[in-house]
């Protein structure tokens, strides 16, 4: 099961907002560039380093306490993760610097500043002015403006964001309405008309209206993914449908979401993959396995890297130092301190050349060069020159940027996102 840790230690978040529901990663050799894709913002925090190092570890089974999440995993070398499916733990921080109406220190005093800004999800960003959370949409303008009580709010998905109130978690809709008053310890955005919830040590299920449709009883749950989620009932993961009944009954040491119809299982200390009927598809004979992205699968022996396809087959061998999901047809790889893309036959697409690299998203990828940050498209041209201190990724047509204590919005042109 794919757990994310609410606190990023030492590891990035660089968004200006609080992630909710991703995994703690250790310290370990080689940086690392992330962006968690879900985020709620938080005030009065110290935005952390957003590259951090990747872990060494892969997940361990009963790591533990009550905040933080009992698994840990070889982390991704990229901006952009899977969604998080552990609705263990509540958020880690992070937080920006500025005032919407501060003027540009270059006299561009119509680019719109925010002391903290989340990707673009549903043609709305949660952005903080101060101590207040709004929506804005594409064009900048303040859409909704939020109870200034909370003190979290995430973007949103599937028509609900997700906000806090003194550790407590709940939703609004898309006119700001509080459709879930915030009583849950714990809980992950919505996937399939479904969110995980946490009522002291159990995980249940919401459904869309904000109805509790599966009571709490797990001791961990994951957000439904191609109609099924993996739950934990006492020491075994199976899968259970969205009503509740179990589909693949517990058994497995360890189990993660579903993704291109395979699923990543632990059998002893090795990890392999089964199909939706619960069969076993690819043998559990890798000391690390993720989840299938474009045909591909990440897997690891040793500290070695490669990718296997949908039937177990190895296509690109295992030999990187690194190496992220594919993205649009490439993915990231380390060849000894350097980052470059490969191509899903294994062929070198991009030469290693930058400090750190991430995923591909609507055609440009973040890389780090001489310590700053900007994009390349697939063909390694550099699009936007690296000149951020952190970034996210392009979603919805902007990316946002942090330059010192600012936060901002660029376009794939690079030019920021102004009053209109």
């Amino acid at each position: 099961m794919r757990l994310f840790l609410p606190a990023w230690l030492s590891i990035a978040a660089g968004t200006g907002l609080l992630l909710i529901g991703y995994q703690k990663f250790i310290a370990a050799p080689q940086p690392n560039l992330t962006e968690p894709l879900l985020y709620i913002v938080e005030r009065n925090s110290a935005p952390p380093d957003r590259f951090a190092l990747p872990p060494q570890a892969d997940r361990l089974s009963e790591y533990s306490s009550s905040d933080i999440p009992h698994h840990l995993l070889d982390r991704l070398p990229h901006i952009s993760v899977e969604k998080g499916e552990n609705s263990e733990g509540n958020a880690g921080t992070i937080a920006m610097g500025s005032d919407v109406n501060q003027l540009d220190t270059n006299n561009n005093s119509d680019i719109l500043e925010f002391d903290s800004a989340s990707n673009f999800s549903e043609g709305l960003a949660a952005v903080r002015i101060k101590d207040r959370y709004y929506f804005i949409d594409r064009t900048g303008q303040i859409v909704l403006e939020t109870d200034e009580a909370l003190d979290g709010v995430a973007p949103f998905i599937e028509d609900r964001a997700l906000i806090r109130t003194v550790d407590l978690y709940g939703f609004l809709d898309r006119q700001g309405n509080v459709l879930v008053d915030p009583q849950y310890a714990s809980a992950n955005p919505f996937s399939e008309g479904r969110a995980v919830v946490r009522t002291g040590r159990a995980y249940g299920y919401l459904n869309s209206d904000g109805t509790l449709v599966i009571d709490p009883q797990y001791t961990l749950a994951t957000d439904f993914s191609e109609g099924m989620a993996a739950a934990k009932l006492t020491n075994l993961y199976g899968y259970i449908a969205p009503d509740g009944a179990w589909v693949i009954p517990p058994q497995f040491a360890d189990a993660w979401s579903f993704s291109e119809s395979l699923a990543v299982i632990k059998s002893g200390d090795q990890w392999g993959y089964i199909n939706s009927q619960g069969r076993v598809a690819i043998a559990a004979e890798f000391d690390g396995a993720f989840s299938f992205s474009e045909g591909r699968g990440r897997v690891r022996r040793g500290s070695q890297w490669g990718f296997i396809d949908n039937q177990g087959q190895p296509v690109i061998p295992i030999k990187y130092d690194f190496a992220s999901d594919f993205s649009e047809g490439l993915a990231a790889v380390l060849v000894g301190s350097q980052w470059g893309y490969v191509d899903s036959s294994g062929n070198l697409a991009i030469d290693p050349q930058f400090e750190l690299a991430s995923d591909f998203s609507e055609g440009l990828a973040a890389v780090r060069q001489n310590g700053k940050t900007g994009f390349i498209d697939r063909t390694g041209k550099i699009v936007i020159p690296p000149q951020f201190d952190n970034v996210g990724s392009f979603r919805e047509g902007f990316a946002w940027v942090q330059i010192g204590q600012q936060w901002r919005y660029v376009d794939r042109t690079g030019a920021f996102l102004k009053r209109q």
